[in-house]
């Protein structure tokens, strides 16, 4: 089979990654700290997040999917694998079948894995106020549960990133839950429950955005390092006189004798047209400016003053997920998790 390279890379730090691990792990106090590597580990590549994590000391992990767990086989030795979309009818081999445990989100859920699961272990996920997934506490409270062995019983934080009255409601309904629900392990906080504070930990601690260098509260701060830097290649360096236009319906002019560069990457590759005016690159030191419209499969930018950037050459993209974030409009997850396929991933 012929090799061919790719004119796309994400370089992956896996230091970084690492470090924000260890780092939410001891915000977890006594908590282990997993890591939730749902959605390919957030576009980098869920089998080598979790050898990475796995090597530092990670056993605990969750993804979304049962098709997501089936693609980490087989696990590590002594690894604990959850799937956070509990069963379906069409889950039901894969989930008698793959080592991993379903978080079983519904009274239906419960029912067919009392039915089928011949005794297995199970988690459970109760809905505290998200009003996505999850038995009703009521329901959870009154009996549905009952005879299950519930390995971890979990529920999700609405709005840890923000300073919200629902945050304290939710933990003290889960504290509720904790004295009625036999489990042998308790879970609520996410990337951002971790940064309000040791109330929140319990006996598991399930960090996304974090481990992979999102900023979800202001205490991350200086803490969280980046760990995803996408790359692109030049296809082709353009001259443009004074007065010429750039791209789709002409949104940029040239206001003098300019240098263009051309790279492979746009909107099909998770790059959005949102990053238009606001998007940047950089090439040995030189800052280059995204101009024009982003296209599907090619973006421009101004190398007027990197005299040198020729095809052929690599450009950085400003990818720091706070800012870009705030620059763009996107969400930080958005921003990870559109990376696509084209691109090669680079561990280093």
């Amino acid at each position: 089979m012929i090799e061919v390279p790719s004119p796309l890379r994400l370089r992956l730090d896996s230091d970084a990654l690492v470090a924000n691990w260890r780092w939410l792990a001891g915000q977890s106090g006594s908590a282990a700290c997993g890591a939730a590597i749902k959605a390919d580990g957030y576009s980098l590549g869920a089998r080598e997040v979790m050898r990475h994590l796995v090597a530092a000391g990670c056993r605990d992990f969750f993804v979304a999917t049962w098709r997501e767990a089936a693609a980490l086989m087989p696990l590590p030795e002594g690894v604990s694998l959850s799937v956070l979309h509990g069963v379906g009818m069409s889950d039901m081999i894969a989930a008698r079948t793959l080592p991993a445990r379903p978080v079983l989100n519904s009274v239906e859920q419960v029912q067919r894995w009392r039915a089928a699961g011949e005794g297995r272990p199970c988690d459970v996920m109760v809905d505290t106020g998200m009003n996505r997934l999850g038995l009703r506490v009521d329901e959870a409270m009154g009996g549905a549960l009952y005879g299950l062995s519930i390995e971890t019983l979990l529920s999700h934080l609405a709005s840890a990133d923000e300073d919200s009255e629902q945050n304290a409601r939710q933990l003290t309904a889960f504290r509720t839950i904790r004295q009625s629900i036999p489990a042998r392990r308790y879970s609520l906080a996410n990337s951002a429950g971790i940064c309000l504070g040791a109330d929140y930990a319990f006996d598991v601690t399930r960090p996304g955005i974090a481990l992979y260098g999102g900023t979800p509260r202001g205490e991350a701060r200086g803490h969280i390092r980046q760990v995803v830097y996408p790359e692109t290649r030049v296809l082709q360096v353009r001259n443009l006189r004074q007065g010429e236009t750039v791209g789709y319906n002409a949104t940029w002019t040239a206001k003098r004798e300019s240098r263009i560069a051309v790279a492979n990457m746009g909107y099909a590759d998770g790059y959005l047209r949102c990053h238009a005016g606001a998007g940047h690159a950089m090439w040995q030191a030189h800052d280059l400016p995204l101009i024009g419209r982003v296209s599907m499969d090619l973006i421009a930018f101004d190398a007027s003053d990197a005299e040198p950037v020729a095809e052929g050459d690599w450009l950085a993209l400003d990818y720091d997920l706070t800012s870009v974030s705030a620059k763009s409009g996107l969400s930080q997850y958005e921003l990870l998790t559109g990376l696509g396929a084209r691109f090669e991933r680079r561990w280093t």
